[in-house]
């Protein structure tokens, strides 16, 4: 994938099939007028209604009703929120310029999480459940009863959320915002995370969960009409096929296949040594990266634990699973006939043209989507995709700050301070979020000096050399009784040894460009990413379970309604549970303020839901509330319903697969 771009504001050189970039520039500054405006407005007002609206329905003083939306969530919003969460500005920019580049072959990401969303509500959330977690760094520290292991995913976990979730998609938000208002990059960012942060901090989770849900639909509707628009504009479905591959650009390096179409564009199974994504790479390189996205991944999971009973989050994994659907034909599609219509702008390949395009030598594909937004919509139709991609950047950052919080908070905060109070808890939560705000505004220049360098690409492989090794202690701490803690930490440390090296070779040996030899070493050329995903997962499998069969067997209290085989055992009584039972009750008040506070001070405990309450004659402790066992149990009948959905998924699923194989 091309890197990111910003826009500079002089001309460019050449036009392409549609419009010439000087004029899409001219059209860009000029665009959005007074209703486009008002209609920014309105999705504003909308989006503070509905959090607002949710502080008011739900309990946000405790925190289970503040990280967990007090366990109340429907199918439908838990669903939303899902395929929201995942699909932020990133996604439109990146998605749209993937096709744009190389073709549908990025869509497998796509629909492997399909799968991957699907295995999270049947397989691992009824363990999830069972232990009673809040946030996946506990269920490790209960499944391995280790404090080192909990910790370092805790910390990697924020490492990867504020340096590559957040700046990925503040990065694309900002191309877009630059390109179609022609804002300040500060100014317009510093407004939308004073946004995000408002409802965050004030709603919890259920805010993030009901405004996810609303900008669900305002993101449908919004690419579902550009579609509609770009196959107009382009012709329809055969003139996208034959009009990708003879979209070549009129300057391009001469004897190198720089600017043409892969032959391979239409399918997904690629070469499985030549191709840019091989098909042995993406069975197991891609599944189990993304297997740690959608079923250990705190950001995803945290919206099924969210659920109010087992059905209901399966229910919201099915729709997630069908929404995901869509991205290939409202995101990726519209991308390619983005290439179609401006060639020489979307698809350049001379180095010095790129660079007067969008400033970056390496290619401009990433602007596809912009481009079609600001040429192709009339009035009022591009403050929705403005709205649109508003929408995907708040939906995602909102998800990462509440996500990220509830991790510092229960897994770190609480760790060394083992007495802290849920008022102090809920203080803690908050404050977090805006301290994520004032991280995300302080990583702007960072973003902004990279100019779409080598900052998003490689931002992005990141997660790739991260993920497996964190995936295989989760799956294996959850399918295999045997493994214990110190197989899952010396698994999961060389593991990311192994990764973090591959990460630094990449970072000192970017690929070349297409008009240059590749001199970078046999290790990075011959070894592709996909395949090392591959090696490293066996790695991390095969140290994990040498340590632990070397070592002691696991203890009961390690594996009770912790694992799929032990999920529906009898509950043994913990050490720690019993410790924090013989001592001193918490207060359960929520508000030890004042007596009389004054009207600011009220004001202020009602925003964030921490206003001053009687104290319950008799109220459980906080320890047995945790260790209360989940209800598995579903109806039967709903359950017969669900199932079939499942079914009727997969097949779905499996029929787009081997269509575009």
């Amino acid at each position: 994938m091309a890197q990111l771009p910003f826009f500079p504001d002089e001309p460019a050189l050449g036009p392409g099939e549609g419009a010439s970039h000087a004029t899409t520039t001219a059209a860009g500054s000029g665009a959005f007028d007074g209703v486009d405006i008002a209609v920014l407005v309105l999705y504003f007002v909308l989006v503070l209604a509905v959090g607002f609206w949710s502080m008011c329905r739900t309990e946000r003083a405790t925190v289970e009703g503040y990280f967990l939306a007090g366990k109340s969530m429907t199918w439908w919003p838990v669903g939303a929120s899902l395929f929201s969460s995942n699909v932020g500005s990133g996604h439109l920019i990146g998605l749209a310029g993937s096709g744009a580049a190389a073709g549908i072959g990025a869509i497998v990401y796509e629909w492997n999480g399909m799968f991957m969303v699907l295995l999270l509500a049947w397989i691992f959330l009824p363990i999830y459940l069972a232990a009673g977690v809040t946030t996946m760094p506990e269920y490790l520290r209960r499944r391995y009863s280790g404090r080192r292991t909990h910790l370092f995913i805790a910390v990697l976990s924020l490492f990867i959320y504020i340096f590559t979730k957040i700046s990925v998609d503040m990065y694309a938000g900002a191309l877009f915002i630059k390109m179609a208002l022609q804002w300040d990059i500060y100014l317009a960012l510093v407004l939308l995370l004073a946004v995000t942060a408002l409802y965050t901090v004030a709603g919890g989770l259920a805010a993030v969960i009901y405004t996810d849900a609303a900008q669900t639909v305002v993101m449908l509707g919004g690419t579902l009409v550009l579609m509609a628009f770009s196959f107009a504009k382009v012709g329809g479905w055969d003139a996208l096929f034959e009009g990708y591959m003879k979209a070549i650009p009129s300057v391009r390096a001469p004897n190198t296949t720089c600017g043409l179409p892969r032959g391979d564009s239409f399918h997904i199974f690629r070469h499985p040594v030549d191709s840019d994504l091989p098909w042995p790479g993406l069975l197991v390189g891609v599944s189990v990266p993304s297997m740690w996205y959608w079923c250990s991944d705190q950001v995803i999971v945290q919206r099924s634990l969210a659920a109010k009973t087992l059905t209901h989050a399966k229910g919201g994994s099915l729709l997630a699973a069908y929404l995901k659907i869509l991205p290939f034909f409202a995101i990726m599609l519209p991308g390619m006939i983005s290439r179609i219509l401006y060639t020489d702008d979307v698809a350049c390949a001379d180095p010095e043209l790129c660079t007067r395009v969008c400033q970056n030598p390496l290619g401009c594909s990433d602007t596809a989507y912009v481009r079609l937004v600001v040429e192709l919509l009339p009035t009022g139709l591009r403050g929705l995709m403005m709205a649109v991609m508003i929408a995907a950047l708040v939906s995602s950052l909102t998800s990462v700050f509440n996500s990220a919080s509830t991790i510092f908070t229960m897994d770190l905060w609480k760790t060394f301070r083992s007495g802290a109070t849920e008022w102090e808890l809920m203080i803690v939560g908050r404050v977090f979020v805006l301290t994520l705000v004032a991280a995300s505004v302080l990583w702007i220049p960072v973003i902004q000096a990279s100019q779409g360098g080598q900052l998003f690409i490689y931002i992005q492989s990141i997660s790739t050399y991260l993920q497996p090794p964190v995936s295989i202690i989760f799956f294996l701490g959850c399918f295999w009784t045997r493994t214990n803690e110190k197989g899952a930490f010396w698994g999961v440390a060389v593991g990311l040894t192994v990764g973090c090296t591959r990460m630094v070779l990449d970072l000192i040996y970017p690929a070349p460009a297409c008009y240059e030899a590749d001199g970078r070493p046999a290790v990075v050329t011959s070894l592709h990413y996909l395949y090392f995903s591959t090696l490293l997962s066996l790695i991390t499998l095969i140290v994990a379970v040498v340590v632990s069969l070397a070592t002691e067997k696991p203890r009961a209290e390690q594996l009770d309604r912790l694992t799929w085989f032990t999920r529906s055992a009898p509950l043994v009584r913990r050490p720690e549970v019993a410790v924090r039972e013989t001592a001193a009750p918490e207060p359960t008040e929520r508000c030890p303020g004042p007596a009389a506070p004054s009207g600011l001070r009220s004001a202020l405990y009602w925003l964030c839901g921490m206003e001053r309450r009687p104290r319950p004659r008799e109220a459980p402790s906080q320890a047995a509330v945790a260790a209360a066992p989940a209800d598995l149990r579903e109806e039967r009948r709903l359950k017969k319903v669900i199932d079939a959905n499942l079914l009727l998924c997969l097949s779905v699923a499996v029929f787009i697969v081997g269509y575009w194989a």
